[in-house]
């Protein structure tokens, strides 16, 4: 298995960071496989959703409405809300996998890897690819 850790920045905002083109860039160098994609962070995910045409803001605004950034959570360190942090990789799990052939991920047309962040109280990410030969 080959495997490297690649380092994001995601800001002070929530986000859903496009991580497809640094998948692909690992994955080209083959061989034909799975890619797992892990964040190995308690308050992070990652989504496999189509960018760009307000899918990831949907995805923001769905998980707003799930895990309000309020004060109910029991979990309450850092910013306002940010116990929902700590819930959300049970509904944007902490890992994906996806297939590779011939040096290319195998994704659906408009489908992107993506981190997602609610945490904006830890603005830097690391995240572990690695490839699992066929």
């Amino acid at each position: 298995m080959r495997t490297e850790t690649h380092q994001f920045h995601t800001g002070a905002t929530e986000v859903v960071l496009d991580i497809t083109r640094e998948c692909e860039e690992f994955a080209a160098a083959g061989p034909d496989g799975l890619l797992h994609v892990f964040v190995p962070h308690a308050t992070a995910g990652i989504a496999i959703i189509e960018t760009g045409a307000g899918s990831d803001d949907d995805l923001l605004a769905a998980l707003g409405d799930l895990l309000p950034a309020d004060d109910r959570w029991r979990h309450a360190h850092g910013s306002r809300g940010h116990g929902r942090s700590h819930v959300m990789p049970a509904i944007v799990p902490p890992y994906a996998t996806v297939p590779v052939i011939d040096g290319n991920l195998v994704l659906g047309t408009w489908q992107s890897v993506c981190l997602v962040d609610l945490n904006v109280d830890n603005p830097d990410r690391s995240v572990r690819f690695s490839l699992i030969p066929g």
